[in-house]
């Protein structure tokens, strides 16, 4: 038997997010103990999102695969990028359709500014704080080049922590390395050629042949709440719907 994850959606704490490690704790539990199974798949759509909930997700995978000891294999749909490829690296081998998008190994962070829509409209903004930094990229007011500098730094240690997790997971499979890691992305054939992923591939027919044409599935998938499926948060589900398609549309799709 093996046992299907799908992991689909935009990652992010809470409500921001479909994919975040606490609603996803016990679907993985439940994977990777019910019934014993030969292996995990992964079935993996995302364009990314939240640093942080993609690292706890996929160290949860690990740390699962390693205590049950079971292989995990991810299989991309239309995308892994950025956080969406963080989780697809935790697999122990990664393979995508032909045309599926892979990488944005990199980390991004986008606001707006206000102050002088404000200022145009006779409005002042009244900020005070005790700490010199507790209003930093405050969008009302005028961009500060310290507070951009500050941001920039924070940017790279998280990137530096993406880099680290791909070459762990990864090793020598990589190709070209210095270009891997600049945001770009790959499609099919071109994302194995520079070692991301293993192969092209698709989830029931690699299985049947990796464990026998036999082979059962159990599948697994989040589902959302009852008051949330009868529209109790339906602004905000729209909301969140918005940024999940933008985020979609930077690649296409």
């Amino acid at each position: 038997m093996v046992a299907v994850v799908r992991l689909s959606g935009m990652i992010g704490a809470g409500n921001r997010g479909a994919l975040n490690d606490r609603a996803l704790a016990p679907l993985l539990e439940k994977a990777f103990k019910k019934g014993k199974p030969a292996a995990i798949a992964l079935e993996i759509s995302s364009p990314g999102g939240s640093p942080v909930q993609s690292s706890l997700i996929g160290a949860r995978i690990r740390r699962l695969a390693e205590e049950k000891e079971v292989p995990v294999f991810a299989f991309v749909e239309d995308v892994a990028a950025s956080g969406g490829y963080w989780l697809a690296a935790a697999a122990d081998e990664i393979y995508a359709d032909e045309s599926s998008v892979v990488g944005s190994i990199g980390v991004i962070s986008a606001g707006f500014g206000a102050h002088v829509f404000l200022s145009r409209q006779g409005l002042e903004r009244r900020v005070h704080t005790a700490g010199k930094s507790k209003s930093m990229l405050d969008p009302f007011q005028p961009e500060n080049p310290a507070d951009v500098k500050r941001l920039k730094g924070m940017l790279e240690q998280i990137h530096a922590n993406f880099i680290n997790h791909v070459k762990t997971r990864r090793g020598d499979k990589l190709e070209n390395l210095p270009d891997l890691f600049t945001g770009e992305v790959w499609v099919g054939k071109g994302a194995q050629e520079m070692g991301l992923i293993d192969g092209i591939a698709h989830l029931v027919p690699f299985m049947k042949e990796k464990f026998g044409k036999e082979v059962t599935f159990r599948r697994y998938g989040m589902r959302r709440p009852m008051w949330q499926r009868f529209g109790a948060t339906f602004a905000q589900d729209a909301v969140a719907g918005i940024e999940e398609r933008a985020e979609y549309a930077r690649f296409g799709l």
